[in-house]
């Protein structure tokens, strides 16, 4: 007997008592929980999104759709990145501002090769604001998992409003469980050694999350 089968033959032990008709499990479950902690306007919201990003000790930039081209590119310039990784439906828009060279996402590169990369740009699936998380889905314009992983860098463009919720329940709603989920909330980090704080070793040293909005720019850092 495989352990598939001895843990099914246990569910199947458990169940035999409940009634055919019994309430089914998503009705006996409440979910009446709340959906978001208070009200906020939309400007609120992104914010506590700013807010909670930077005390994760992520570099949080502000600037509009126009400014974002010119933002990236500092950004790659004060890391000395030469070379960015740069997912297959990246808007090369982007990287209009930068002479670094581009590194496609490949699914042949090795860890060591996507090791020696500067930095990484990638948009997001959505960012919640109360728990300071950014979402990657694994969509043309974020690229597979591990590269978001293995540089020590990473830029990652949020699109304002559009893409920014208030809570965990929202987010939920906007992703499909199918699809790589990766949740993000600041730079790697552990305490797991002596409760020292050891940053980078299972994720991005740095995370600059860049908010893109039509407002005047603004910048909160950690």
């Amino acid at each position: 007997m495989s352990s598939r089968e001895r843990i099914l033959g246990r569910v199947r032990r458990a169940l035999a008592d409940v009634p055919q008709d019994d309430t089914p499990y998503e009705q006996a479950v409440s979910r009446d929980y709340l959906r978001e902690h208070g009200e906020r306007s939309i400007e609120q919201t992104v914010d506590l999104l700013a807010e909670n990003l930077a005390d994760y000790r992520a570099v949080v930039h502000r600037c509009t759709a126009a400014e974002l081209a010119a933002v990236i590119g500092r950004l790659l310039a004060e890391r000395g990145s030469k070379t960015v990784l740069v997912p297959s439906g990246l808007d090369e828009e982007w990287l209009a501002g930068t002479d670094a060279e581009r590194v496609p996402d490949r699914a042949e590169s090795t860890p060591h090769e996507l090791d020696q990369v500067g930095s990484v740009v990638t948009g997001c699936a959505v960012a919640v604001a109360e728990t300071g998380t950014i979402v990657l889905d694994g969509s043309p314009d974020q690229g597979r998992r591990r590269i978001t992983l293995v540089p020590d860098h990473h830029i990652c463009v949020v699109r304002v409003p559009d893409q920014v919720v208030s809570s965990v329940p929202q987010a939920l709603e906007r992703l499909d469980p199918a699809r790589p989920l990766t949740w993000i909330s600041g730079p790697s980090a552990t305490s797991d050694i002596e409760l020292d704080r050891v940053e980078g070793v299972h994720g991005p040293r740095t995370l600059e999350v860049v908010l893109v909005s039509g407002r005047a720019s603004a910048e909160v850092s950690p």
